[in-house]
């Protein structure tokens, strides 16, 4: 069996704290709090307890590693001067991730991505199959949003525009399938 991990990586027009991003960085917690509740979600990157203290670049990652973020990161690495938002799951499959990704609260705060973030020039996004007893670091998904970036979709780094199986073959996310779990209603 395979499970998907999913990296999203975006870089916010202010450090956070800053008045223009804090709507954005009041949505955090509740959108993690939905996307483990959905359907298909199996885990995601948390820091140990007790490190808010800790920027997210010292911060001990347990097996997701330590954290890292893509060469498209040019901002800085303390609480003062950080301005990148990236997660990193692990999800059932496709469908799972796809619904929490254009649903909910999630789907409400993508809406509004150009109103706290920059213009991206690299993919936000990045999907590849992991075996069950894998749990994907932050290197990896620097290394798989970079791959995407520089050579499109394929069975190491993929989009949902261009998914690919477990077993490395081109496939379609099936939108409807995903809306129903989520309970997004009848497919139309």
């Amino acid at each position: 069996m395979a499970r998907v991990a999913f990296t999203t990586f975006a870089i916010l027009k202010e450090p956070y704290g800053h008045p223009e991003v804090q709507e954005f960085d009041d949505l955090t917690p509740p959108t993690f709090e939905e996307a483990e509740n959905s359907p298909g979600f199996v885990a995601r990157a948390k820091e140990e307890p007790d490190q808010s203290h800790l920027s997210n670049f010292h911060r001990d990652w347990g097996d997701w590693g330590k954290f890292e973020v893509p060469r498209f990161y040019t901002g800085g690495r303390t609480d003062e001067t950080d301005s990148r938002a990236c997660t990193l799951s692990l999800w059932a499959d496709l469908e799972s991730v796809f619904a929490f990704a254009y649903g909910g609260l999630h789907r409400t705060t993508l809406s509004r991505r150009h109103e706290w973030f920059l213009k991206p020039e690299w993919p936000t996004y990045a999907a590849w199959w992991v075996a069950d007893d894998t749990t994907p670091t932050w290197a990896d998904a620097c290394v798989r949003l970079e791959h995407l970036h520089d050579h499109g979709s394929s069975p190491f780094s993929f989009s949902f525009r261009k998914p690919f199986d477990a077993d490395g073959a081109p496939t379609k996310v099936n939108a409807s399938a995903a809306r129903r779990a989520s309970g997004s209603g009848p497919a139309s």
